[in-house]
């Protein structure tokens, strides 16, 4: 029997037998609790689904990028007993109590050198399940294609298909670990583009109901964006710090690294949208205070990258503008953003709650945003406003209202003078606010709070204060409104393993219905995304 030594000891010995996985693990309890050799271990347990790189492959990547939303303790108990409907198993029976902790003190310690995903590994790891050549141009089911919704199910990592008419379930397939940033619709609602944090992009066709195409575009993914017209695909990378553009077919068309304008500061690339009325990609890096345009038409003015003299001589360095990165340089980072409604100016902020105005087309910072805490603006919604206060002759106004993630409040900023025109106190901090066009109502969640995350609240849009509650069960989390397409129906997540999606009736806030989940932590209705409905996020 091999003699015991200290997870310290094993992992100063690991750059010998897993050069590409060496780690410096800090000091816990696990590191000085003698246990089996954990290098060992995992590679005995896990590197069969997980990669001895910790790198993932039918499983996730286990690193601490990727683990960040999963709590230690969490993870423990995994790795104990295991994932419901999926093909983790459990390892009580084989591992002790120590080893099992040893082996989580291992994943949540950082891979130095940090790892790599190269241009041949994302093209190596695209599958192809389905030819496109064989699906129906026509969808396989009776129901309306533009007020279908994707339920996004975190509980045993499924995606379902519900007929918001009938408002029942039609279809559920299983999804790629930790879907993340919402699914992002092309081609009138008919393919659907996932990323999950580990990197993989899914192409879904919604109306054959069939997963056409995967690949691997990094390590640890922030979120994904698609043109409408599906034929371009853009992937926003914290590892490596990469943006990586891909075709309609998730083939690789190029990547990006995620580096400042002198080109000596690598950042991870915090989000990045489809900006439709201007062709374009915007990203923010997370690091460093840029803005990227990248435009996927060819019908575009290339970019100066130095001092031009004179642009109608071309007296200077261009670079193509078709798929390259237009850069506003900023003094603050941006960590979430909002789009005006003509897409000229976004409205961002950094997780230290510093708001700002970019516009776009003079690349510059143009206003301060009174924000405080750490808002959400990407979970923005608008709508037109009358000011009670101004009279019988006042105009509409377009406003802007976003929740906060520090802050028990919904913040209501008027759009033209960037000022703030009310926050509106709520029970908590929330992540979620939405509501529709149709509706005089905007719904937000406490769900950051653990005294009220069982409470949605509902504003007035026209008077700015909340006028009802909906309660459910105190320590379960209710979140997350999406309406239907005519804005008739209102549905709500019951956020937990054994959950639900509530149908709530729009006009009269009462329950019509409800649907079992597996923790359904997103529903995304066709119509309202691809037409920009203003009470959804973009």
């Amino acid at each position: 029997m091999k003699p015991l030594r200290s997870v310290a000891a094993v992992v100063a010995g690991l750059a010998l037998a897993f050069p590409a996985a060496q780690s410096v693990v800090a000091a816990s309890p696990a590191a000085v609790t003698p246990v089996a050799d954990v290098a060992a271990l995992y590679e005995q347990h896990c590197a069969a689904c997980h990669a001895s790189s910790r790198l993932g492959g039918m499983g996730p990547a286990l690193l601490p990028e990727n683990l960040s939303r999963l709590r230690k303790g969490e993870a423990l108990k995994v790795i104990a007993e295991g994932r419901t409907a999926t093909q983790m198993p459990g390892f009580a029976a084989q591992l002790g109590q120590h080893e099992i902790a040893a082996i989580a003190d291992w994943i949540y310690t950082p891979v130095v050198p940090e790892p790599r995903w190269s241009d041949a590994d994302i093209t190596a790891s695209r599958i192809e399940h389905v030819d496109p050549a064989a699906l129906s141009d026509k969808p396989v089911f009776d129901a309306d294609p533009l007020n279908l919704f994707l339920v996004v199910e975190a509980g045993d990592h499924h995606v379902s298909v519900l007929d918001g008419d009938k408002l029942e379930p039609i279809f559920r397939f299983q999804s790629r670990f930790a879907l993340h940033g919402g699914p992002k619709f092309a081609a009138e609602g008919r393919y659907v583009f996932f990323g999950s944090r580990d990197g993989w992009i899914t192409k879904f066709d919604l109306w054959n109901l069939k997963v056409v195409a995967e690949v691997r575009a990094g390590i640890n993914t922030r979120n994904v964006a698609a043109s409408p017209d599906g034929k371009h695909v853009a992937v926003a990378n914290y590892l490596p710090h990469t943006l990586v553009l891909l075709d309609g077919d998730l083939n690789l068309i190029k990547t990006l690294p995620a580096m400042d304008r002198d080109g000596k500061q690598s950042s991870r690339v915090s989000a990045v949208y489809d900006a439709t009325p201007r062709q374009s990609f915007i990203a923010a890096l997370k690091d460093v205070g840029e803005v990227w345009e990248i435009s996927y038409t060819k019908a575009v003015e290339d970019i100066p990258t130095s001092y031009i003299h004179d642009y109608t001589q071309r007296e200077g360095t261009f670079i193509p503008g078709y798929l390259n990165p237009r850069r506003t340089i900023l003094a603050e980072v941006l960590d979430d953003f909002f789009f005006t409604q003509d897409y000229s100016e976004l409205m961002g902020a950094s997780r230290e709650g510093v708001g700002q105005v970019v516009n776009l087309d003079v690349r510059k910072k143009i206003a301060n945003l009174p924000l405080d805490g750490m808002p959400h603006l990407g979970s923005g919604i608008t709508w037109e406003w009358t000011d009670p206060a101004a009279g019988p002759d006042a105009k509409p106004r377009t406003v802007m209202a976003s929740t906060n993630l520090k802050a028990g409040e919904v913040t209501v900023i008027d759009m033209k003078t960037w000022e703030v025109i009310k926050r509106i106190q709520t029970r908590g901090p929330g992540f979620f606010l939405r509501s529709h066009g149709n509706s005089r109502y905007a719904f937000v969640d406490s769900m950051m709070s653990p005294e009220a995350k069982h409470i949605l609240q509902v504003i007035d849009k026209q008077t700015l204060e909340v006028v009802r509650e909906i309660v459910g069960e105190p320590g379960k989390t209710l979140a997350h409104i999406e309406f239907t397409r005519d804005g008739r129906y209102a549905l709500a997540s019951l956020w937990e393993d054994e959950g639900a999606v509530i149908v709530l009736d729009a006009q009269t806030l009462e329950e019509v219905k409800r649907l079992p989940m597996r923790k359904p932590v997103g529903k995304y209705n066709v119509w309202n995304k691809i037409t920009r409905e203003e009470g959804t996020s973009h």
